[in-house]
Order: C-alpha cells, then structure tokens, then sequence
C-alpha cells in the first residue's frame, strides 16, 4: 500500500487561515462559535480537496477541533462520530467483505458474463452492465476491484496488447464506468451516499429510505447505462472480431468454482433478507439497525472472521465520515450556514432551479479532483444553507449534490474505480480526456433531464 506523506506546506498554510479566522473580529450576525466552525470547515476544505493528509485523519482533526476552539462541547462533538449513516456504512462493508470472502461476488459476476453470445459488442455491454448490477449491492471500489482479474483473463484469451489495443480499452473503462454508474443507484453503491443522507438528517432531521433512493436514482442509472455504452462505442473502435475463447475462459472459470459453497448460500440468503428489510421495515426499525444486525448475523453463521473484515473494510474511510457529519452539525447548530446564505445571497435570490443547476455541476467536476465523498462532505453544507434561503427542497439538494458527485469518469483520483482500470495499463489518460468530459457533461444533461421530468411523478419537488 502507498504510503501518504504529509504535505507540510498545506498544513501551514491551513493552520495560519484558522488561527486568523480564529483571531479576527466576529462578522455582524456571526455567533463566535460559527466563525471559529467556519474556520474549521475552511481547513477540512483544504485538507479534504488536496490530500494533504489522509481524508480519515481531516476527520479525526474535526472532531478533535470542534470542542477545543469552543464550537461544541466534546460529549456532543464525539456523540455525532455515532451517528446511525457511520454504523449503516460499517455493516455495508461487512456485508460486501462476505461477498468477496465467500466467492459469491466473482459467482455472479461470473454467471452474468458468461450469459453474453459471443460478439465483442456484448461482451461489452455484458461487461458493463454486470458492474452496474453488482454495484447496486457492493461498493463500486470493491466491484471494481472483484471484477478487474475477470476483465484481466479477458483480455488475456483474446491476446490483447497494452497501449495496443482499442478493445483493451473498451474492456477495462466498461468495467469502471459500470461500476460508477451502478454505485450512484443504491445506498450500498458508494458510502458517499448514506454520508449524504447523514448529513441531511442531521441539517434538516428529515431522511431518504433505501426504497426511496432506489426508486428516484435506479431509473436514472439505466438511462445513463446506455448513455456510457454509446461514448464508449463512438470513441473507441472495435479491433477484435472472435470473443468466443473470451466465452471458454469464463465458463472454465465458473465451472471451476463448482457447485454453490455453504458459505456462499449463507451470505447470499443474509443479503436477500438484508435488503428486504432495508426496503420494507428501514423506515421503522432503522437502517443501520439492520445493516450491523445482517454484520452480527454474518459471524453468528461463521461465514466471516473478524480477520476478513478488519482486510476488507475501509475504516479510514468511515473516520472520514464521522469527522463530516460532526462537521455539518456544527455549521448548521451554531448558525455558521444560515450566515453563509445570507452573505452570499446579499445581492439578490437567484431561481431555486438555477442554484441547483449550478450546485450539481459544480460537484461533477469537483468529484474529478477530489474524493466523491469529500466533495459531498464540502457542497453539501452549503447546498443545505443556500437552499433553506430560497426554499428549496433539502431532499433534492441530497440527490442533486451527491449523484454527480459519484460520476466521475476521466482521472483516477475520482474514483478507485477509475484508479483500477488504469492500473490495467491498456490506456493513458490522455486517451480517454475527450470521451470522459463528453461522457462527464452528457451524464450531467441527462441527470438534470430525469430529475425534472422523472422526480415530479414520484413526488420530488425541487422546492
């Protein structure tokens, strides 16, 4: 694993911003508390946005300066590191780490790619759409990184050369652009999304059930699909003409993995009864009740160790929320975003539809630069802020901030997606500038399209 150093200069440099924030006078209609948590919201910005330290260290940094710059008391600071979006989180990857542990993952990534009849052209889609399905259950990272030695033998039967090859590429961006696309459609796609619904709650204490982002995201997933599916095609051409040994290879390895293990029916059954009861009993038992229950369950029935999770769970990444969601709290508690509207709106009230437009755009490509999860943890406060001042619904702003913020598809730092098909070394970045900002700005259009025709007949109003 790389070992990330510390960027001395950007931590001077955001230690001397707070300590002027902290030392100047208080704005008129500022509390002292909301200052010095703008403050603190100003360097997580910087830290989150350049790396300069892990994004789980900027969390832990926010808990910890939260109580002593006076914003919150500590029991209140280090309370909100429990709140419920962190635990739902935790019992999502316990979950995924069983998939991948049992096999049961690469069975039906397998099963699904094996089902394609043999021309190129649908063993891409095949490609791509199996990593958008597996995406709904499993984050898109682990999708990717499940689905990248199956892609891998792939190219390998079909005697693909690095740099050489078109249908290379083709392969290795179907499987990550799958994954992004899939990981936007459900709770379990990306952490991103319960962090923003962690957010909401505790901005507005209103939520989104699982049913509920199914049933306005799914819908605009599929559009997307095809919407990938023809970039890729128009940008790269097809150079293979046989995938029939592609066929062999897959049905070689799925033959070899056997009949369905004890284990793998056992944690295929614990995600079946999961995802019913996030669906029909979430909104009454709670979301993360039931995802550290089905975690619970998981070790009850011996399919994992606590071996296996401690490797496949991202904890840094769950430090990160935490640190996020005490961030916003803190905003909205001390006043600090009613503040920020009220500066910014000073001259005058823009339409709620354009704040939108503009807010989801930003995200897109903020996404691009920096972590999916940071940018939601960064525009979303402020979403939250600008939207109460001009009534917009805090429901759409979740979906408007933290949907484009999931769809990054040019640089590797978007997404560990992304970072993975790289790794494949079959394209440069260069090769695939054009097709992700056409892919970028398309996605966009047809994001914005669905919310505004699709949202209104499902009951989502934009105010």
């Amino acid at each position: 694993m790389t070992e990330i150093k510390p960027n001395y200069r950007v931590l001077l440099v955001s230690f001397v911003i707070l300590l002027f924030i902290y030392l100047v006078p208080t704005p008129n209609g500022l509390s002292v508390e909301g200052k010095n948590a703008l403050g603190i919201f100003v360097v997580a910005i910087i830290l989150w946005t350049t790396s300069a330290i892990p994004l789980s260290v900027t969390g832990l940094l926010v808990i910890a300066l939260l109580p002593l710059l006076n914003v919150m008391s500590s029991k209140e600071a280090f309370a909100l590191f429990g709140n419920q979006a962190v635990f739902f989180i935790m019992g999502a990857f316990i979950l995924a780490a069983a998939m991948m542990k049992t096999g049961l993952s690469k069975r039906a990534a397998l099963l699904m790619l094996s089902k394609f009849d043999g021309t190129p052209r649908r063993l891409l889609f095949s490609v791509m759409f199996s990593s958008a399905l597996l995406s709904f259950i499993m984050p898109e990272h682990a999708v990717a990184a499940m689905m990248f030695p199956v892609v891998a033998a792939i190219a390998d039967s079909l005697d693909l050369e690095p740099l050489n090859s078109k249908y290379g590429t083709l392969l290795f961006l179907s499987m990550a652009w799958g994954a992004i696309i899939g990981g936007v459609g459900t709770l379990l796609g990306g952490a991103r999304n319960p962090l923003a619904i962690g957010l909401l709650e505790e901005n507005s204490g209103v939520t989104i059930s699982f049913f509920e982002w199914c049933i306005a995201i799914i819908p605009i997933v599929f559009v997307m699909l095809a919407v990938g599916f023809i970039t890729l095609n128009l940008f790269f051409k097809i150079d293979v003409h046989d995938v029939r040994s592609a066929k062999e290879v897959l049905e070689r390895q799925l033959n070899r993995m056997g009949k369905m293990s004890i284990y793998e029916k056992k944690a295929g059954g614990i995600l079946f009864f999961t995802v019913l009861a996030w669906i029909f009993f979430g909104h009454i038992i709670g979301l993360a009740e039931i995802a550290v229950l089905s975690g619970v369950s998981l070790f009850i029935l011996n399919v994992i160790s606590w071996d296996d999770v401690e490797s496949n769970v991202n904890w840094g990444i769950i430090l990160m929320y935490g640190g996020a969601i005490s961030m916003g709290s803190a905003l909205v508690t001390t006043g600090a975003v009613e503040w920020i509207a009220d500066t910014v709106l000073n001259n005058g009230y823009p339409n709620p539809f354009v704040m939108l437009i503009i807010i989801s755009l930003v995200a897109k490509f903020l996404t691009e630069g920096v972590s999916n999860s940071a940018a939601v943890a960064i525009l979303l406060p402020i979403g939250f802020s600008l939207g109460a001042v001009i009534d917009i619904n805090p429901i759409a702003m979740t979906y408007m901030v933290a949907v484009p913020a999931g769809l990054a598809f040019i640089l590797p730092m978007g997404t560990p997606a992304n970072a993975i098909a790289y790794s494949s070394g079959y394209y440069e970045i260069k090769e695939i500038l054009l097709p992700g900002l056409v892919l970028n700005l398309i996605s966009w259009i047809v994001f914005i399209l669905m919310a505004l025709t699709y949202w209104p007949l499902i009951g989502i109003s934009l105010t």
